[in-house]
């Protein structure tokens, strides 16, 4: 099934293409501060910086095509190309498949521990191993049951040669202490350079575990990197002092289900706030990233969150917020066939149902596009394909591609 190319409509003398092409397929709308967001804010916070939030609407320019090349994968969380250019997806129910590159072949994976899939919880995200072509090792993040409820655990596994079973499956670690919840719990993965593990972890929702998100002696609410065996990585901020996990490499996240490395190396997340502040941060080791104590969000009652307050002495500034939610999940930054789009983040959003188009210099968000918002998907996360293009899942079991015309 393919669409028509998809162009962002000129909304004002300053929104027009300079090709004067439009077309009303993917209509952006625009606010009147020339944002692309159309609706008031939750609370009446002020950002730190300019730019920290509603930054002015881009526009793509050069024509891409948008096709679904299969809308029966069930319920995706994770996406990642396998070296020959195959995907392997995640089911939240408990296993994973192995995707055709055209999309047309599904093989599901069995052999997976028991995962607990109620709410958010299930089969989360995947990595391959740096040695994958040499080892099959694979790297899985999945809601456990365990202790009096569940919890956000690593496990590794060999994928055999067929790809239909998963064998020597090993948890080795388990983010503590469990809770019986159903919600937040983080759950990106992404290698570093020197083959540690960055493993994210959301704080559980429930206000009896946000304080967690603060304290250093749990693994709740964290940015963590461990080694292929499990152990603090070297190198990590907090070893060696009392009172500090030694696998906590950033605290005070809420719950981060976007998180990747960007062509320069550096780690970024992106994490739900409550009604209002959604996320960008830029991860730094060692940092404190506020929540719990402070937030451009307010409680789902509408009442404040803690003091309500936006900015504490030793808590990190958010890069980017967005009020009201867009409910951020995976992110990528992209390196493929466009060349309008290399270096941007792009971000699958549930709640706002569309692929956010972040443009980012020196650090600071320049620009922010809503790109398929007309498909009225819940994009749970996206993918730099090894292919050059853009690729995504959705909560309704879709995948999308997204390429050059």
């Amino acid at each position: 099934m393919k669409f028509n190319q998809f162009y962002v409509p000129a909304l004002s003398l300053f929104f027009i293409l300079s090709s004067c092409q439009k077309n009303n397929a993917n209509a952006q709308q625009a606010g009147s501060d020339g944002s692309v967001e159309t609706e008031k804010p939750n609370s009446d916070y002020k950002p730190a910086f300019k730019g920290q939030t509603r930054i002015k609407a881009v526009k793509t320019a050069v024509a891409y095509q948008v096709e679904i090349v299969n809308k029966d994968l069930g319920r995706p969380w994770g996406i990642i190309n396998l070296p020959d250019g195959r995907f392997l997806i995640t089911d939240k129910r408990g296993y994973m498949n192995v995707v055709s590159a055209d999309g047309k072949q599904v093989y599901k994976i069995e052999g997976f521990p028991k995962v607990d899939s109620k709410g958010q919880g299930g089969m989360l995200d995947v990595a391959l191993d740096p040695d994958f072509k040499t080892n099959n090792l694979i790297y899985f993040s999945f809601s456990e049951p365990f202790g009096a409820g569940n919890l956000t655990s690593v496990a590794k596994g060999k994928l055999s040669q067929d790809m239909k079973t998963i064998q020597e499956v090993k948890v080795i670690f388990r983010a503590e202490p469990s809770y019986d919840g159903d919600k937040h719990y983080g759950s990106r993965l992404a290698f570093d350079k020197d083959g540690n593990l960055f493993v994210s972890t959301g704080e559980r929702s429930d206000k009896v575990t946000r304080v967690y998100a603060q304290k250093t002696d749990n693994y709740l609410g964290k940015i963590l990197r461990i080694t292929k065996e499990g152990k603090p990585a070297p190198g990590n901020p907090f070893i060696g002092k009392s009172g500090y996990k030694p696998e906590i490499y950033a605290y005070g996240v809420r719950n981060p289900q976007g998180m990747a490395i960007d062509p320069n190396g550096n780690l970024w997340d992106v994490e739900m706030g409550p009604r209002g502040g959604d996320e960008i941060n830029l991860i730094q080791p060692g940092k404190n990233y506020g929540w719990g104590d402070v937030t451009y969000g307010i409680e789902y009652s509408g009442e404040k969150v803690g003091k309500g307050i936006t900015q504490k002495e030793g808590t990190e500034q958010p890069v980017y917020y967005w009020d009201p939610v867009i409910s951020p999940s995976g992110i990528t930054f992209y390196t493929g066939n466009m060349e309008e789009w290399k270096g941007n983040l792009f971000i699958g959003c549930l709640s706002g149902e569309h692929i956010n188009r972040i443009i980012l210099k020196d650090h600071k968000v320049v620009g922010e596009e809503r790109l398929l918002a007309d498909q009225k998907e819940r994009f749970r996360d996206v993918l730099n394909g090894a292919d050059g293009n853009l690729y995504a899942v959705t909560d309704s079991g879709k995948l999308y591609k997204v390429s050059k015309k």
